[in-house]
């Protein structure tokens, strides 16, 4: 920081004072501005990546129940097939399938209402980190002004 020269500013105006001062002023506004603005762009990259990161995981996830649930479909209509033979026996075969589909219809309400439920239990897939430093910033911005 440059010393001040008492004899040097008491030679110049109030003028040139205060437009040395607005100069200054503006400077620091100037550098504030970026530093703002490259922390946005940080905040931005940051949920950019969480996103993706989620994004993948999700991808992979998805990839895995669709390949289990096919082969779910093919192992239930094998089962239902062998319960319609099984109760063909005892009751008409029309009857039979009846019942084996009210109960796979059961089960089909059941497990949606299940899954249903943990849908909302997970919440918004928003970038919570993200969030949590936006937060962060906005505060280290408020203590700066006071």
């Amino acid at each position: 920081m440059a010393t001040i020269d008492s004899r040097r500013l008491r030679e110049r105006s109030t003028l040139e004072l205060v437009k040395d001062l607005t100069q200054q002023a503006s400077t620091l506004v100037q550098q504030e501005a970026e530093l703002v603005k490259l922390e946005v762009r940080e905040n931005i990259e940051l949920a950019k990546a969480e996103m993706t990161e989620k994004a993948r995981t999700a991808g992979i996830g998805a990839a895995f129940l669709t390949v289990a649930a096919v082969a779910a479909l093919l192992g239930l209509g094998v089962f239902s097939a062998f319960l319609v033979l099984a109760l063909d026996g005892v009751m008409p075969s029309w009857a039979a399938a009846l019942c084996v589909a009210a109960i796979w219809v059961v089960v089909a309400i059941v497990l949606a209402i299940y899954g249903r439920k943990k849908i909302d239990e997970m919440g918004t897939a928003v970038p919570s980190r993200t969030i949590e430093a936006v937060k962060e910033d906005v505060a280290w911005l408020k203590h700066q002004k006071t």
